[in-house]
């Protein structure tokens, strides 16, 4: 009877044991888990953070580079959903911004490397699709691939030789004086010595005005010089900023960018890097554009360049007898600055 009932005491201390062992069990696995979901909760906040930006010039600035961050055949089917006209020999695109046309350090996509994935995809009918020409990274619009070499081949001839037309659209700031005119100054590239030494695209022109009478006088050309055409006019003018139909004779490394801003004194809006020449800075903004566009001088450096390829046209075909004359939208946040700034086309 004493043996019975120490097997039942020994049994029921188990029992209690095991339940003891279970309850703390739940409770570190209770634990554990808590943890582990706090820790998801700060990397979801962490992660909405850097997705959303407390301001709206920072969040569309990182949108516009989200094509940087897709995969390649996303950015495929993106780059073929902006095809504005197909023939047998051209595939014409709407270039997005902040899309490089080529490789390099730090670019995860470009254009030339997405271009065997677009040539297979449906309605392109191309075995491989050719670079003709090439936009800035932060340049938009209109961009030419050709479907064979020997067409691809044609057509850098007629960028090299002049033949093809080419109107940009940029939103400049300030007043350019005249409201139409040429600027035809040489452009050269220069080393500037600052905190940070960089490279810059600078005016070199060939005359000077002389310090004792003010006569015009002629100066020793620079053999590094490229020289540069290009044609503006005002399309509408407000908020101490200017819609620019241009026109680039030639073809040089960011020469709009640099009569803009070196020879005209007008920037184009969100060129941080010819607004100033000796610094890398943030553009300076005046204050009638800052309450237009509802921003704060300090968030100006999330502001996207506004230069966009509006048409190009070019001949066509091997004896080039079909004249093609293509048109490209600017982008949506080009429309919206446009409207905020109140640069109406329709009443100038």
């Amino acid at each position: 009877m004493a043996a019975s009932g120490g097997a039942l005491w020994r049994r029921r201390a188990a029992a209690l044991s095991r339940a003891a062992r279970s309850v703390c069990g739940r409770a570190v696995g209770a634990e554990r888990l808590a943890g582990r979901l706090r820790a998801r909760r700060r990397e979801e906040e962490e992660e909405k953070k850097r997705e959303v930006p407390g301001n709206p010039a920072r969040r569309r600035a990182r949108e516009l580079a989200a094509l940087q961050r897709v995969h390649p055949n996303v950015l495929a089917r993106v780059l073929k959903q902006g095809a504005v006209y197909q023939d047998e020999e051209v595939v014409v695109l709407n270039k997005p911004y902040g899309l490089p046309v080529h490789g390099g350090p730090g670019i995860k996509n470009c254009v030339t490397d997405v271009l065997p994935i677009l040539a297979k995809m449906e309605n392109m009918r191309a075995e491989t699709l050719h670079l003709c020409h090439r936009l800035d990274k932060e340049t938009t619009g209109v961009m030419v691939l050709a479907r064979s070499k020997e067409v691809a081949d044609r057509i850098r001839l007629l960028f090299k030789t002049r033949q093809v037309e080419k109107i940009y659209w940029a939103i400049s700031v300030g007043h350019p004086d005249p409201a139409e005119g040429i600027v035809e100054i040489p452009v050269v590239e220069k080393e500037v010595q600052s905190q940070q030494p960089h490279y810059k695209m600078t005016l070199a022109p060939n005359y000077r005005l002389s310090s004792e009478d003010g006569k015009v006088l002629k100066t020793r050309k620079n053999r590094s010089a490229e020289s540069a055409v290009t044609r503006y006019r005002v399309l509408a003018s407000s908020s101490a900023c200017s819609l620019l139909e241009l026109q680039p004779i030639t073809g040089v490394k960011h020469q709009i960018r640099v009569h803009l801003a070196y020879g005209l004194g007008c920037p184009i809006l969100g060129d941080h890097k010819y607004s100033h020449w000796n610094k890398l800075a943030p553009q300076k903004l005046p204050e009638i554009t800052l309450r237009r566009l509802k921003l704060e001088q300090s968030k100006a450096r999330h502001l996207p360049l506004h230069l966009h390829a509006h048409r190009l046209s070019l001949p066509l075909g091997a004896s080039g007898s079909k004249w093609i004359d293509l048109v490209c939208e600017p982008p949506v946040f080009f429309h919206r600055t446009l409207r905020t700034l109140e640069l109406d086309i329709d009443k100038n």
